[in-house]
């Protein structure tokens, strides 16, 4: 029995042995689903939440770059405000009232989110990032909802949120965390794509 054991374990290392990270956190989503089908146990997140290490901030820059730069377009200007946007984050950092939670999955990251403070009573979601191997797992709305529950939690009594109009999934979970579309304006600032940037407030 040990020995087919044995056989049985090295073939399946030998079908999975060329497989990306990638297919390989696809295949462990799809194993889930199997077992949750067949034995009704609810599903368990695929990926957790933590506080950011040495290196995730470097992360947060470039996967945005790369990310939007990929599907939108964007220059290295989007890349540089991220930039300065950690920076910022980082040289100012209140422990009493920010956060930065990064999503990891089979050890990679995956997904990120902040809340920072804007002033006493308003809060800021910044830097939601979902990598496209972890979308339709709900973590989008995971990292939205982890951020709402902490603004709360520490005090603020509103929050607020810069995104872009063409950004359609990050809309619309958004707007089904309750947030509500306040202004919109023009934005060249990416490289002269016809953006139009939005503003959404949501009362805490």
């Amino acid at each position: 029995m040990e020995m087919l054991q044995q056989r049985s374990a090295a073939h399946a290392e030998a079908l999975i042995a060329n497989l990306s990270a990638d297919q390989r956190a696809e295949l462990t989503r799809a194993l889930e689903t199997v077992e949750r089908l067949l034995h009704g146990a609810p599903r368990p997140e695929p990926w957790i939440l933590r506080a950011p290490r040495t290196g995730d901030y470097g992360w947060i820059v470039q996967a945005h770059g790369e990310l939007y730069a990929r599907e939108y377009g964007w220059d290295a200007r989007f890349e540089a405000m991220v930039a300065r946007i950690v920076a910022e984050l980082i040289d100012a950092f209140d422990p009493e009232r920010e956060r930065v939670w990064i999503a990891e999955q089979a050890g990679r990251n995956v997904g990120s989110i902040v809340l920072a403070k804007g002033d006493d009573d308003t809060a800021k979601l910044r830097l939601l990032l979902v990598d496209p191997s972890a979308r339709g797992t709900g973590l989008g709305r995971r990292l939205v909802d982890a951020c709402i529950a902490e603004a709360r939690a520490v005090g603020y009594r509103r929050m607020t949120l810069w995104t872009q109009s063409i950004l359609v999934a990050a809309r619309r979970i958004y707007a089904s965390a309750g947030f509500e579309l306040k202004e919109s304006w023009p934005n060249r600032d990416f490289g002269g794509y016809g953006l139009t940037s939005e503003r959404w407030d949501l009362d805490l």
